[in-house]
């Protein structure tokens, strides 16, 4: 069984737990066992009460970021070090095993070209101690892939593969994203091979970041190509439904992903389950 999960952004812009717990019974409802936190400012985390909430509604915790647009992991690698520490801080107070996201880089920030040897070596340089203080604390580190319009570092499975082989860190595995994958990889099958021996993390996302089964995405393809490696780690529904400011831009949502919000749950969630169901996938 995977673990189903909910990105915050289909329900809220941000971590509100007065937002959010009224919402939690029927999140429970449709199977979400796991919540995702984006850390956009992980100093707005209450995370005594954060922690409370996930013992009381019994959900697992994962947090995720993307790294501020003024940081570089290259030029100044121990800035970016010192804004994960507070991060990596929440995870621990939360109770959660790892962080996510795009923490080797800046959502929308991109060269215009393909990443030159100077950039790699100094991205691989900045994972392998990112992942070595994530490592102290207990906790596994997350690297996403985004399609080319978001980052040029890591685009697509096999370059992330290729990241965590040089680098070695034990704790270091791969969060693939669907709406990523459907502009990066040349089929699902393909993609989530490539990343399977360090894949530990999938968002399952629209086509348009909306409705799950009201866009473009194969996801007879998806989740089969899933099932085939033999994942069993969580399968989150992540949809642009509310977006903070800090991330919008470079995500690059400036219109609503779906007509009527309360669709991306009411509808997509059940979809998924069915979805996956018929691959031979428990959500649950």
């Amino acid at each position: 069984m995977n673990t189903f999960g909910l990105h915050t952004f289909a329900i809220a812009p941000v971590w509100d737990l007065a937002r959010i717990e009224p919402q939690m019974d029927r999140l429970k409802e449709y199977g979400i066992g796991l919540m995702e936190i984006p850390l956009l400012r992980p100093e707005e985390i209450d995370t005594k009460r954060t922690r409370a909430f996930a013992n009381h509604y019994g959900v697992e915790l994962i947090p995720s970021l993307g790294l501020p647009r003024g940081l570089d992991v290259v030029e100044r690698p121990d800035e970016a070090l010192d804004f994960l520490e507070p991060a990596f801080k929440v995870c621990n107070e939360v109770g959660a095993e790892a962080l996510g996201g795009v923490t080797y880089g800046t959502i929308g920030k991109t060269s215009g070209r393909a990443p030159t040897r100077k950039e790699i070596d100094g991205m691989c340089r900045f994972l392998e101690r990112a992942a070595k203080a994530a490592k102290s604390r207990g906790l596994k580190l997350g690297i996403e892939p985004c399609n080319r319009y978001e980052t040029h570092l890591i685009n697509r499975g096999i370059d992330a593969t290729r990241i965590i082989e040089r680098i070695g860190a034990p704790n270091i595995f791969i969060h693939l994203d669907t709406y990523h994958m459907h502009i990066e990889e040349e089929s699902f099958a393909a993609g989530f091979e490539a990343a399977a021996p360090f894949l530990g993390y999938v968002h399952v996302s629209e086509a348009n970041r909306g409705v799950p089964g009201r866009g473009m995405l194969n996801w007879a393809a998806c989740m089969k190509a899933i099932a085939d490696i033999g994942y069993e780690g969580p399968i989150t529904l992540e949809s642009m439904n509310h977006v903070d400011v800090d991330i919008a831009g470079g995500l690059a949502v400036w219109r609503p992903v779906a007509e009527d919000p309360r669709d991306v749950i009411e509808v997509g969630l059940p979809f998924l389950r069915e979805e996956a169901r018929k691959a031979g996938l428990t959500l649950g």
